[in-house]
């Protein structure tokens, strides 16, 4: 137990980190990363405490879909966006293109050993995988229509708002999927995982091509600049 807690706050810890280090790279983020990058332009509140508070909206959207919050659910909501904030006060943003690749990489690299981590630890699911597992189970909808549904309508908002979508929104989208398939049986905490698990597993990790799509060139909203959402 004591080994599973620790990974789950590791893990939590270093999604926070690694996001951080994907904004502060200014290629391109997640599409919920982007949302939270448009709210704090607008609200002048730091993307990390946004993301605490979008993952507390989110896990709402969990009481219509019946879904139970596990101690891992609600660890992510209170730690994954103020790890997130702190790493940001920290780590200035890269100059030129090539340190802008490897910061974007090395986040890229920490999420996926990130994912293994907490994943692995057994403890819930995030607050926005459980949104799209949910879905899936409430409404019947492929995991594939139901992340895509609600990640392209995230991107969407946030880009409008002046979050930032570009490459990295691309390589973030068709890589972190195979890179969390890695890490993850090297940090599941279960002596093996059941067949149903490795599906549960698939659906939580893969983002699909529906991301992807809604990617492209960098971009950013006019007149915005959604560094400032270190602040």
């Amino acid at each position: 137990m004591t080994r599973r807690v620790l990974q789950l706050l590791i893990g939590l810890v270093l999604y926070g980190a690694g996001c951080a280090l994907t904004v502060e790279a200014g290629l391109g983020v997640d599409p919920w990363t982007v949302f939270a990058q448009g709210v704090s332009v607008h609200t002048g509140i730091g993307i990390g405490w946004v993301t605490n508070i979008i993952g507390f909206g989110v896990l709402l959207l969990w009481i219509p879909l019946r879904q139970k919050p596990g101690i891992g659910t609600i660890a992510n909501i209170l730690i994954v966006g103020t790890s997130m904030q702190a790493t940001l006060s920290l780590v200035s943003a890269p100059s030129g293109l090539f340190p802008q690749v490897l910061v974007f990489v090395a986040g890229l690299l920490m999420v996926a050993v990130a994912s293994g981590l907490y994943i692995g630890a057994r403890f819930g699911p995030g607050p926005r995988d459980g949104l799209m597992t949910g879905i899936k189970a409430r409404l019947g909808w492929p995991i594939w229509l139901a992340r895509g549904t609600v990640e392209i309508t995230v991107l969407a908002i946030g880009w409008v708002l002046g979050g930032t979508v570009g490459v990295g929104t691309m390589a973030f989208a068709f890589l972190i999927g195979p890179l969390v398939h890695v890490a993850l049986p090297l940090l599941d905490t279960g002596a093996r995982a059941s067949a149903a698990r490795e599906d549960d597993i698939r659906d939580t990790v893969g983002s699909g091509g529906a991301t992807a799509a809604a990617g492209g060139g960098e971009l950013s909203a006019p007149g915005t600049r959604a560094r400032q959402s270190r602040a």
